[in-house]
């Protein structure tokens, strides 16, 4: 019987060389695993004087261009990435003893591929996008309540259009890291960066 992912050690020669890929076969192990929401991801981001602030979002795509979340572009995090682009995702999956690291820049998707994403959302999900004015304060909770009551007046019985203010954004990966479980601390990370002449390098990193 084979081992369990959790107890397979990350090895240079079992790793594949491109960093999606190995993305790609953790991503499945940790839904073949049960995992809920497994594309549940850390992100951090930096205001231009370099404060720090992370928050979950969920990791909606990811392929050779980078990886993609959405968000309301006048958040927190939006904010903060208009002024410094770079940010940073951390995927965990405890019952697999398995982290992932992300760091690269940040741009914006195209509408196009916003509007196709906004389009494939619940309606509930679609008004509330436009309800909330993400990260401002608001009197109470009732003042939301309302605002989405008006919302689903003014769209009744029609599609919603995605906001202005909400889209997409695709980190572009300039590093990847694997990190695996292993007894005693003595973990196993496997560093990517980009090689010189295309593709990707692989190092071991000091757990």
């Amino acid at each position: 019987m084979a081992a369990p992912p959790h107890a397979l050690p990350l090895r240079e020669e079992d790793a594949d060389p491109s960093p999606v890929r190995q993305f790609e076969r953790w991503f499945a192990d940790a839904v073949a695993a049960g995992i809920r929401e497994p594309e549940a991801t850390a992100l951090a981001t930096a205001a231009a004087d370099g404060a720090p602030s992370v928050r979950m979002v969920l990791l909606k795509g990811l392929d050779e261009r980078g990886a993609v979340f959405y968000t309301n572009y006048e958040s927190r995090k939006g904010r903060e990435l208009a002024a410094n682009p770079r940010g940073a995702l951390v995927l965990y999956w405890d019952p697999l003893g398995r982290q992932i690291r992300i760091e690269g820049a940040v741009t914006r998707v195209t509408a196009e591929e916003s509007d196709a994403y906004f389009d494939g959302r619940p309606r509930g999900s679609q008004v509330g996008a436009w309800a909330s004015a993400q990260s401002r304060a608001i009197p109470g909770r009732g003042d939301l309540e309302e605002r989405v009551a008006e919302i689903e007046h003014r769209f009744a019985g029609g599609a919603v259009p995605r906001p202005p203010e909400w889209g997409g954004y695709r980190l572009e990966p300039v590093s990847f890291e694997f990190w695996q479980h292993r007894e005693d601390r003595l973990h196993d990370r496997l560093l990517y960066l980009p090689a010189a002449a295309g593709g990707w390098t692989m190092e071991r990193l000091s757990p």
